[in-house]
């Protein structure tokens, strides 16, 4: 159990030491780095956009150095399918290599290298989830030599909120588990059941009740469920590579706009929810429903455009793919858990959701859930955290990055009226997090309610585009990614997500 608690203690150690100082600031002069946003409004009154932006960085040159550097983080993540492939062929050649020497018997023991650096170096770089924390080094850099270490190091420690990624952690750790699986199985299947648990009857279930679960127990946790549900009872029957992507993108968009039934669930609607006083009932009215038909609208479209595809994978055209996991998960299913030991698994979701927002309780917690799991390990499976850590740590280099983007996007979001608001907040989600669009978009003074509903609504909608648009996307792209050879290609997922985009869009303007 050591080795499970060892990491976690570790996080919760450096989550300890982000609580107590809320700020950066540089030492030259106790300058606050970032400037917050009120230090620029005092002498922008009747400026126009354009002008605005341009006396931001003439204020803070640095502004153009921090996006200029989460440009090439972005660049980098479409880049990353091909440097997954440089790896792979860096991999092969290696092993042909040793092979070659081991059959002239050139090879000893320690005379090569049994592992390729350059083709695991290679992987390193090609990691979508690990892309924005490589980025953070060169940020570090560049901080460090325009405002100096103590800057460097206030902003990444103290002036950065880590809660969201060490929440997600947690909570696709929980929800990983064999019991919350198996029930979210049982309940699922029971719906796939009335279509005949084929492979479609599996997949409208999943896209359509997982990403509303995701109102109660939260995005990333129903990110979780849906993407390994998904896994083993869709994506291991071979589908073609277009609809892989196309349940890909279907899946983020769903999950995205399926937290807004409840005001706590969704990430850009708690942003918001608490200073604009959204409460659960008016999400049911102004958002939840809205939610629920376009979900299912959008996944009877992409049945629509794959049925022979989904036809022809329910009569066994395309064999169960054969590989050890799948293999391992088919046998353990019929194993009977205990209904208590579900509970408590329950009991720590629960926990976690409701401590969402406090550190050392939701890791607290899961230490204890942790202990528990080890007690009763004959009905577990072991307790991954490669996954989740990776997430965590894409999600913290995220955060990091895109909090030094408030400059420009708060001034945009500020000068677009409701319609091109809507789209404005669409566009600006698939290249930045949504939560950060929405607390920006919160920041703007006198926005009347039909424009916090554009931004909002914008915001989920647009969720879907990219991995990193919504805070549970990274979750699922980690579970799924073995199912796409060479990994998740950035420009097929856009396209996957963009008619669910714009039916969810078509939606919710029609019904406004």
């Amino acid at each position: 159990m050591s080795a499970l608690v060892r990491p976690v203690l570790a996080a919760l150690a450096a989550a300890a030491c982000t609580l107590p100082i809320a700020a950066a600031s540089s030492a030259s002069g106790g300058t606050p780095f970032p400037l917050p946003l009120e230090a620029y409004t005092a002498a922008e009154q009747g400026l126009s956009l354009g002008e605005v932006l341009r006396h931001r960085i003439s204020v803070q040159p640095f502004n153009l150095v921090a996006s200029g550097i989460f440009l090439l983080a972005i660049l980098h993540t479409f880049c990353s399918p091909k440097i997954l492939s440089w790896a792979h062929h860096a991999k092969e050649a290696h092993e042909a290599k040793l092979r070659t020497l081991a059959a002239s018997g050139a090879l000893r023991p320690g005379g090569k290298a049994p592992v390729s650096f350059k083709a695991e170096m290679l992987h390193f770089f090609g990691e979508v989830e690990a892309l924005f924390g490589l980025w953070v080094l060169p940020l570090l850099a560049a901080i460090t030599m325009v405002k100096g270490w103590e800057a460097a190091q206030n902003y990444v420690t103290y002036g950065v909120k880590y809660t969201e990624p060490l929440f997600v952690v947690v909570i696709m750790a929980i929800a990983a588990t064999r019991p919350i699986l198996r029930l979210s199985e049982s309940i699922l299947g029971r719906f796939a059941a009335l279509g005949g648990s084929t492979p479609l009857a599996w997949w409208f279930s999943i896209l359509t009740l997982a990403p509303l679960l995701g109102s109660f127990i939260t995005e990333p946790a129903a990110m979780t469920i849906a993407a390994l549900l998904l896994r083993e009872n869709f994506y291991r029957f071979n589908p073609s590579l277009r609809l892989r992507y196309a349940t890909l993108g279907l899946l983020f968009v769903n999950i995205s706009v399926g937290g807004t039934l409840t005001h706590f669930a969704a990430p850009p609607v708690l942003m918001v929810a608490a200073k604009w006083g959204w409460d659960t009932p008016f999400m049911l009215q102004h958002f939840g429903w809205k939610a629920a038909i376009g979900i299912v609208i959008s996944n009877l479209f992409y049945y629509a455009v794959f049925r022979r595809e989904f036809k022809a994978l329910a009569v066994g055209t395309n064999p169960p793919s054969e590989d050890d996991v799948a293999e391992a998960y088919w046998a353990n299913r019929r194993e009977r858990i205990p209904a208590w030991i579900t509970t408590a698994h329950l009991c720590a979701l629960a926990w976690t959701v409701f401590t969402a927002h406090y550190i050392p309780l939701f890791l607290g917690g899961f230490l204890v859930f942790l202990a528990f799991t080890h007690a009763t390990a004959h009905h577990q499976d072991p307790i991954g955290l490669r996954s989740p850590v990776l997430v965590g740590f894409f999600l913290a280099g995220l955060v990091v990055h895109g909090s030094l983007q408030q400059w420009w996007i708060a001034p945009v979001l500020g000068s677009l009226s409701e319609l091109p608001l809507k789209f404005g907040a669409i566009f600006l989600t698939a290249f930045n997090d949504n939560a950060a669009i929405t607390y920006l978009a919160s920041l703007v003074p006198g926005l009347t309610p039909e424009l916090k509903y554009a931004v909002v609504s914008g915001a989920v909608i647009g969720g879907g585009l990219t991995v990193i648009a919504n805070a549970p996307n990274p979750a699922g792209q980690s579970i799924l990614s073995r199912c796409f050879p060479g990994g998740v290609s950035p420009l097929s997922l856009f396209l996957g997500a963009l008619a669910p985009t714009a039916v969810m869009t078509a939606v919710f303007l029609l019904t406004t």
